[in-house]
């Protein structure tokens, strides 16, 4: 069992926390409105959830999912983080987040904006270019015919193989593309995002992906 520190209680946020339970495993979510806002959603979730701030959130978690837009990533607790393997599942909309003239410029990536905030944290690209709805409904069994294929990116080898085994065992194929550099290559309005594919259409929609857009 690992407790999941879960940072946004979006859909994003709630899909995971709710899938990681239905594995066994615990789940510490926040938002940015207060753990007392959280009451009817940790209700839902169940016995293995609790609401808290991000701090506490971020403290408690042996691995931690931060689901919030790109303007927030710079309120996430820094310390608390440090030497755990933490899930990145943004993506940058210039209209909600403003402008990031790194990104529009292929220097950089969502993902590894987060590394930069948390430099001593193994941060890993994931759960970005699926339907949050799907995360809990379209998984299947190793070796069935067409599973979807999921991709990861991270610099640190234990992180992306912690996240092909979680892609694993909630029904997904992984599809590796460390380093976090290449993220890039599952973001908004590639080929790889928001479809459903498998490892095989996944592997060459990462391929055939513009660097900017």
């Amino acid at each position: 069992m690992t407790t999941f520190g879960i940072i946004g209680a979006g859909n994003i946020g709630t899909a995971v926390a709710t899938a990681v339970i239905g594995l066994g495993h615990e789940v510490v979510i926040a938002n940015s409105r207060g753990p007392e806002t959280l009451a009817e959603l940790v209700a839902k979730l169940g016995p293995k959830a609790r609401a808290a701030t991000a701090q506490e959130a971020a403290e408690a978690a042996e691995v931690a999912v931060v689901s919030v837009p790109l303007r927030a990533i710079h309120d996430i607790p820094v310390e608390p983080l440090a030497g755990k393997i933490v899930l990145e599942s943004n993506n940058y909309y210039p209209q909600r987040d403003g402008v990031v003239d790194s990104l529009e410029a292929g220097e950089t990536t969502t993902s590894g904006l987060l590394q930069e905030h948390l430099p001593t944290s193994k941060v890993v690209k994931a759960f970005n270019h699926i339907g949050s709805a799907d995360i809990t409904s379209d998984g299947a069994p190793a070796g069935a015919p067409n599973r979807r294929a999921l991709a990861l990116a991270s610099d640190f080898p234990d992180a992306a193989a912690f996240v092909a085994k979680l892609y694993d065992d909630l029904g997904f194929d992984a599809v590796d593309t460390s380093p976090l550099s290449e993220s890039w290559r599952v973001e908004r309005d590639r080929p790889a995002y928001g479809v459903r594919q498998s490892k095989q259409e996944l592997e060459a929609n990462l391929a055939r992906a513009p660097r900017t857009v």
